[in-house]
């Protein structure tokens, strides 16, 4: 019994030895092969006019360089029964990890590609901000869809959790996810991330202003939704609250807004050339968008009338920095051109004998 130990253990480690060599040599030749391909497809890329080509060509660099290590392994084990034992054991955890990292790989290249035709920097950049939120909301839906099924695959090979594995891939179909919706978190967020991309009550860069906050959307997960507030602070907003409760969205259709500035004056004022005053300021002005001007008395007292001046700006910004230049500019006008319109108190004094002698005037 001893001899054939003995005899057995120059056999096993003349096995081992021709395993790792031959594992290591599928390893190197399979590194070799993928960076003499991706030099061609760098320079390839790089001579194109497209940013898109370097884009898809440097996303899928990692993924395929340990696919083609996978290979090679392969490759490599048909030669011997050790290592093609060992790859057996390990190939349902490896093989479904490798397809779901490209798949997800080549999704989010595509999704950066697209993303580099866009100009959100435009003017008139409403077109760019709808396609960029269809982009960000499907390509985290496509991320969640990759990685679920990718972990049921892998639960798949493990024989103690292959029903655990079979229930998760049975639920990931439309029939269940509409079903399970309300009891699954997870599958109601995903179905409230369809209904956010298909109803689309906000986009990226929508000017909006919910819960009393006035700011920008940033960003839209699949959950949540990052207001940036306009000082710069940031507020994150449950994507339920944008499907089931009202909001303001100051850019839904168009980024074009109104604005008012009211004036408080005496109720002598002459409106005329008040009304002048300000079409000439307006007009001047680089931030007016030559829609709106109109001057209206909107109010009146006993003590006081109250001026609306209506504007129109591109955006909500631009509105704010022409309001404050034309609230200024009116009240600088006025106290040089008529100080009489500025509104104060009037307070009726009785005569100083009256006063005295406790005598009303009036009677």
């Amino acid at each position: 019994m001893l001899e054939q130990i003995k005899s057995a253990i120059p056999d096993q480690f003349e096995q081992l030895s021709l395993a790792l060599m031959l594992g290591a040599l599928g390893i190197i030749l399979a590194l070799v092969v993928h960076r003499i391909f991706f030099t061609i497809l760098r320079r390839i890329a790089r001579s194109s006019e497209s940013e898109a080509d370097n884009v898809v060509v440097a996303a899928l660099a990692r993924p395929t360089r340990w696919s083609m290590v996978a290979l090679g392994v392969v490759l490599a084990a048909r030669e011997t029964p050790l290592l093609a034992e060992v790859w057996q054991r390990v190939a349902g955890f490896v093989m479904p990890a490798l397809i779901g990292w490209i798949a997800l790989a080549i999704m989010r290249a595509l999704v950066k590609a697209m993303e580099l035709k866009l100009d959100l920097q435009a003017e008139d950049n409403l077109s760019a901000r709808r396609r960029q939120t269809r982009l960000t909301i499907f390509s985290r839906i496509a991320t969640f869809l990759i990685i679920f099924v990718t972990i049921g695959l892998l639960l798949l090979s493990i024989p103690g959790v292959r029903d655990i594995g079979v229930t998760l891939m049975a639920s990931a179909g439309l029939a269940a996810l509409a079903v399970g919706a309300a009891a699954q978190p997870a599958l109601k967020a995903l179905i409230g991330g369809l209904q956010m991309a298909l109803t689309e009550p906000i986009r990226i860069d929508d000017v909006v202003i919910i819960d009393g906050e006035w700011g920008k959307i940033e960003e839209i997960r699949t959950t949540y939704v990052v207001v940036k507030v306009w000082d710069e602070r940031r507020l994150v907003v449950p994507m339920s609250k944008f499907l089931d409760e009202s909001f303001q969205n100051w850019t839904r259709k168009s980024a074009e807004l109104l604005g008012t500035v009211f004036l408080h004056l005496d109720p002598l004022a002459d409106i005329g050339p008040i009304r002048t005053e300000f079409e000439r300021q307006i007009k001047a002005n680089p931030l007016w968008d030559k829609r709106v001007q109109v001057v209206q008395v909107t109010e009146t007292t006993a003590q006081s009338i109250e001026v609306r001046l209506l504007m129109s700006a591109k955006d909500a910004p631009t509105l704010f920095d022409l309001r404050c230049n034309i609230r200024e500019g009116m009240m600088a006008w006025i106290r040089e051109n008529q100080p009489g319109a500025i509104a104060f108190s009037r307070v009726e004094r009785l005569p100083e004998a009256a006063v005295i002698e406790g005598e009303n005037p009036s009677d």
